[in-house]
């Protein structure tokens, strides 16, 4: 008898062409570029982004019902967190998270054209350094915001105070004997 065990059965082909979407559209997305390009999930960080592909496809298969953008868009952002030490403010994980839905729909049909798209663009930026690009925060939107309501820099404009003319002060008064009167301040005098 021979103690051989069977390999498992391969996946669908649909299954396998999602994987290489996914792979290929991780491959593409700037700040996960960069992230493995800096090292910030330390020296398997390669490995990382491989790991990341296989836990949204694992996602797609096995949970029921299938995930939203939403949903692929809170792995991207808590993976990118926990394994790269990122916290995501760009809101580049959003487009990333509905390519991925897309690319879910159109394999389960049998279409590869989305797939052959990301590949060729992953192609494409193999080798190329990933560069960071700065990106406006929310606070900084919601002050262009204001500026367009006020017409102003985005800072709230507050009046300059205004130098006072000093106070005059009465001439002293001298009797006829040539002594100065002092006047007592603020209460009448009696």
């Amino acid at each position: 008898m021979d103690d051989v065990t069977p390999a498992p059965p391969a996946p669908p082909p649909s299954s396998v062409l999602f994987a290489r979407g996914v792979i290929a559209r991780l491959a593409t997305w700037d700040t996960l570029r960069l992230a493995v390009q800096e090292g910030w999930g330390g020296p398997g960080a390669l490995q990382k982004r491989t790991w990341l592909a296989s836990v949204i496809v694992d996602a797609f298969e096995e949970t029921v019902p299938t995930p939203d953008d939403q949903y692929v868009e809170e792995i991207l952002v808590q993976v990118l967190a926990d394994e790269f030490d990122t916290n995501l403010e760009d809101g580049s994980a959003e487009p990333v998270a509905l390519d991925i839905v897309r690319i879910w729909d159109e394999t389960r049909i049998g279409r590869e054209e989305l797939v052959l798209k990301f590949e060729a663009k992953a192609q494409s930026v193999r080798g190329q350094r990933a560069v960071a690009q700065e990106v406006a925060h929310a606070d900084a939107e919601e002050w262009e915001d204001e500026d367009d309501e006020e017409g102003g820099s985005g800072m709230e404009e507050e009046e300059v105070p205004q130098l006072m003319e000093p106070r005059q002060r009465p001439e002293p008064e001298v009797d006829e004997d040539g002594f100065t009167m002092v006047k007592g301040k603020g209460k009448s005098h009696r």
